[in-house]
């Protein structure tokens, strides 16, 4: 089985920072989109950025100019580095990869992490 292995969450003060970091395999990372959703309580889950096999990056509006995904191809990970944290930033991040198929005539794979908790106290 394909493992994301999440890391870096905790509990921040409104302002400060924190890092998450997803491992994956080669397999997986090499030509993968991946990406970092969060989930709310009483909200659907939601992707707050992306970044394609090909480095290019897309940020949900609520996010842009706080948060940076980025990743570490020596060591197969994706990282999000959030800055400016608001309360409202509290939720469980998911790291996910979207795995291309092998052929046109295959399907897509999709990966998710088991989730890290991000709490922003005022």
């Amino acid at each position: 089985q394909e493992q994301l292995e999440e890391s870096g969450g905790g509990l921040v003060q409104a302002g400060g920072s924190l890092r998450l970091s997803c491992a994956t395999s080669g397999r997986v990372f090499k030509f993968s989109t991946m990406g970092w959703y969060r989930q709310a309580p009483g909200k659907q889950r939601e992707l707050v950025a992306s970044v394609s096999s090909g480095g290019n990056t897309n940020y949900a509006a609520s996010v842009k100019g706080r948060f940076t995904i980025s990743r570490d191809r020596a060591t197969n990970t994706v990282n999000l580095q959030m800055n400016s944290l608001k309360v409202e930033d509290t939720a469980i991040y998911y790291c996910h990869a979207d795995v291309p198929p092998p052929t046109i005539e295959a399907s897509r794979s999709e990966y998710w992490g088991q989730g890290t908790q991000v709490t922003v106290s005022s």
